[in-house]
């Protein structure tokens, strides 16, 4: 397991130390979460089931179309 060396001001190290433990997590793995999260390639799982979930909110193209009044004749050129 790699190790990562980062400098930082005593006022953004009292943050991170601060979030941190309003996370429950230790330092490393806090940095960690926000470092996996910056650079995942994949949507999170709560997001992924959310394809599919909801029922045919949306009106069909022609339910549109069918508010719509007729277009007037396009000039010939």
């Amino acid at each position: 397991m790699g190790q990562v060396t980062i400098y930082l001001d005593n006022e953004m190290e009292n943050k991170l130390k601060k979030a941190a433990k309003a996370s429950k997590k230790s330092v490393s793995k806090w940095v960690a979460a926000i470092i996996n999260e910056k650079v995942s390639t994949e949507w999170p799982q709560n997001i992924t089931e959310l394809a599919g979930s909801w029922k045919n909110d949306f009106p069909s193209l022609d339910e549109i179309r069918s508010t719509q009044g007729v277009d007037i004749k396009r000039e010939d050129f």
